[in-house]
Formats: structure tokens, C-alpha cells, sequence
């Protein structure tokens, strides 16, 4: 049986999806972004569905050079940890941040950000792209790609003009820097190996 190229399917599926939803009506278009989206007025609803969901629909279709890029990263997530690692820290990543915006906005938003859309694939990308430098050569590049990312990723934040989306992305790459750091502990973890030492005929039996 052929491996099923996942990161493909998902990448494809949300921007068919996109097309689709853009090309239909709006009414029914608005409706269910609304439905799938975290913001504040849905989580605190007790719509946890969303977590998911949130991440299945874009508003609009992606771009081709960061469709092409979500792709990439995906594709070698895929490629050099397998399928269920991918998803796993997509997942993972997408509603942590999620939750951690959630927590900020809950008790400082305003009317219009509490109903704001929040949906596509976003967090869950930066999540993957910081979990992913775990697979870069340890030393000086890992350590210059990790601090790279994250300065490019807090620029955003401290800017005037910022949303909450761009704390977001910062939260998540945060968080898969954080399982890269975790991934670099568990792989360097010293496993005491038991070695079998044959008795000589001269050592008594016990």
C-alpha cells in the first residue's frame, strides 16, 4: 500500500474548500466561518469543537507561496517524523496558542474582537516550523535558526497596529520551539546498556 501523502491532503482539501466557500453563497459562507472560528464569544460559549475546526477553513483562499511553503513544511515534517507527529504538534500547537489568546482576550477584548473571525492554518504552521528545527545540525545553526524565527515572529507583536493573531503565531512557534527543545532532551537522554560478561571456567559457579 502506498503512503498517503497527508500534509498534500490537508493542504489541498482547505484551499478547495476556500475556492469553494468563496464561489457559494455568502450568507451560507459567513455562517459557517463563524461557526468553526475560536474567537472568544465562541470558546467561552463552551463551542470547543472549534479547536479543531478552526483549522480545517481559511477565509479566503491561501496565497500559492505560503500554500506552497505550508506544504513544504508539512511534507517534511511528514517525511522525517511520520504522519502522526505532523498532526500531533499541528494539533497541539494550533489550540494551545489558541487557548493562551483566549486566556489574554477573554478579559480585555472588546465587543468586536470577541466576535472577530479566527479560523485557518496559521498557528498550527508555526508550531510545526518551530518543532521542526529539532531536525536542523545541533550547535550554533540550531540555536541561530530558533532565535531567527522567534525574532521574526515578536516583531509583529511589538508593532503598533498588532492583533491578536500576531501574538498568536508568536505563542505558537513559542510552543514548537519548546517541543524542539523537549525532542533535544529526550533524543540526548543517556540509556544505561546492559552488557552480558561471559563466566570463565576458572570463575566458581553461584
Amino acid at each position: 500500500m502506498k503512503h498517503i501523502p497527508w500534509g498534500a491532503v490537508y493542504v489541498g482539501g482547505v484551499q478547495l474548500g476556500a475556492l469553494a466557500l468563496e464561489r457559494g453563497d455568502a450568507v451560507a459562507r459567513e455562517r459557517l466561518l463563524r461557526g468553526c472560528s475560536t474567537n472568544v464569544d465562541n470558546l467561552a460559549a463552551g463551542r470547543w469543537e472549534t479547536l479543531v475546526s478552526s483549522a480545517l477553513v481559511v477565509e479566503e483562499p491561501m496565497p500559492l507561496p505560503y500554500a506552497l511553503l505550508l506544504l513544504a513544511v508539512l511534507g517534511y515534517a511528514e517525511y522525517a517524523y511520520g504522519a502522526w507527529w505532523a498532526a500531533a504538534v499541528f494539533l497541539f500547537g494550533h489550540a494551545s496558542a489558541t487557548l493562551l489568546v483566549y486566556g489574554v482576550l477573554r478579559r480585555t477584548a472588546g465587543p468586536a474582537t470577541r466576535a472577530a473571525l479566527d479560523v485557518g492554518t496559521s498557528y498550527g504552521f508555526n508550531a510545526v516550523l518551530g518543532a521542526l528545527t529539532s531536525a536542523l545540525p545541533r550547535g550554533a545553526v540550531r540555536t541561530a535558526a530558533r532565535a531567527g524565527l522567534l525574532a521574526l515572529a515578536a516583531a509583529p507583536v511589538v508593532k503598533r497596529g498588532r492583533t491578536f493573531t500576531d501574538a498568536g503565531h508568536l505563542a505558537a512557534l513559542g510552543i514548537g520551539v519548546g517541543l524542539s527543545l523537549a525532542f533535544d532532551y529526550l533524543s540526548g537522554t543517556k540509556r544505561p546498556k546492559i552488557t552480558y560478561i561471559p563466566r570463565t571456567s576458572l570463575e566458581p559457579p553461584r
